[in-house]
């Protein structure tokens, strides 16, 4: 494994914070800068703190510590989506439904990516890690 760029986790959550990137700028104009803004900032910062410890992987405790971030990043961009859909703000209720999942799904794999790191440190990093 030679980059963050590597790990499924990373590829998948990056995806996300594209989808809810482009989504926001559909949102009404009022919203466009509030929620819109904190949905966006908040789905980014979900791939940005595996970045982020992934540079600081040489530690095990800082790589769970910025692997936790992510994941409650993962749930703030779901309170953020909950928020927008109850107020009317989006109102595709399909694509919510399709992307409060996904958000789901994404904190359990952030989840079971922190165990997996926790029980397997000592072969960290190798291939193995690709979950």
């Amino acid at each position: 494994m030679k980059s963050y760029r590597d790990l499924n986790i990373y590829k998948e959550v990056h995806r996300r914070a594209n989808e809810v990137h482009r989504l926001s700028l559909l949102l009404p104009k009022f919203e466009l800068y509030e929620e819109g803004s904190q949905i966006r900032r908040s789905s980014k910062a979900v791939s940005t703190a595996i970045v982020e410890g992934y540079g600081r992987r040489k530690y095990k405790a800082e790589f769970i510590r910025y692997l936790t971030f992510s994941q409650s990043e993962c749930d703030e961009t779901m309170e953020h989506l909950d928020f927008l859909y109850e107020t009317k703000s989006f109102t595709d209720k399909d694509l919510y439904d399709k992307l409060k999942e996904k958000y789901i799904g994404l904190s359990k794999q952030i989840n079971k990516f922190i165990e997996w790191v926790n029980k397997n440190w000592n072969n960290f990093p190798s291939d193995d890690i690709n979950q």
